[in-house]
């Protein structure tokens, strides 16, 4: 079996690890429903940080950074199945259904969704397609058990109304709040701009005007200096740190450091 295994490609996932995994970077683009399997799933962004085990269900927040941790326990594989609510998929439900998405949503990012009998329910129905992802399922059919998530979310949480179809632009965010709480995830600037609501062009901007130094300088200052101290007051390794702190390679990380500061992290 493939790992993950797309049971509806690009819209339901079946994940099963043996081993402790952990990704530091995770960009998640669309609202995504999570149901733990069995194993630990763990979740940290810059504000929230979330964990959840077997028969949990978590509701995702498009739109964020954030490190993943899974981690199998009592001798079980990991095993998690994941349905990405695409924004596509939500409007077509919007018009279908008449459903108001002129308000936007100011709640929290992430939320545990409270196990019920019909949510336990659906996710046994497609515990089938996973144990036999060679009898592919249509994608008809697909679209229906998405579909049927969303009113079940609904049912459980009719609050989650404004979360699923807020369809608004991201506003302008606090740049520099923003920007100290991210700079150690490893992602491109033209993503730390979409995050924060600008264009590029607009992003460069009005970083210049608040930190007086370009993106990438700036992120690499930052960095460096959030190593330096993690090595000398908190006694970290640098091989510990580098990926951490949104380096690609140690190498790389010991040569900016030496550039910066006269010495290599291990001096």
């Amino acid at each position: 079996m493939v790992n993950p295994t797309e049971i509806i490609p690009g819209v339901i996932f079946y994940s099963y690890f043996s081993h402790k995994r952990k990704e530091k970077v995770a960009f998640l683009a669309h609202n995504t429903l999570v149901l733990q399997v069995a194993g630990r799933f763990e979740i940290e962004t810059a504000t929230e940080k979330f964990a959840m085990e077997k028969e949990q269900m978590l509701l995702i927040r498009k739109n964020q950074l954030a490190e993943l941790t899974k981690t199998p326990l009592n001798g079980e594989n990991y095993q998690t199945i994941i349905i990405c609510l695409k924004e596509d998929l939500l409007r077509q439900i919007a018009l279908e259904e008449q459903i108001d998405t002129d308000k936007r949503y100011s709640g929290p990012n992430n939320i545990l969704i409270p196990t019920n009998e019909f949510l336990r329910g659906f996710f046994q129905s497609i515990i089938p397609y996973v144990h036999h992802p060679d009898e592919s399922i249509t994608n008809a059919i697909g679209m229906l058990k998405v579909k049927e998530a969303v009113q079940l979310l609904l049912h459980t949480m009719p609050e989650l109304k404004t979360f699923l179809f807020d369809f608004s632009e991201p506003y302008k965010m606090d740049l520099e709040k923003f920007m100290i709480n991210n700079f150690h995830f490893n992602v491109p600037v033209e993503k730390f701009a979409q995050l924060t609501g600008r264009s590029l062009a607009g992003f460069k901007r009005d970083f210049q005007k608040t930190f007086n130094m370009a993106p990438r300088h700036w992120l690499q200052d930052k960095r460096l200096l959030a190593a330096k101290h993690l090595i000398e007051s908190k006694n970290r390794k640098p091989s510990s740190i580098y990926l951490e702190l949104g380096f690609e390679s140690l190498s790389h990380f010991s040569r900016s450091f030496k550039k910066k500061f006269g010495k290599t992290p291990t001096e």
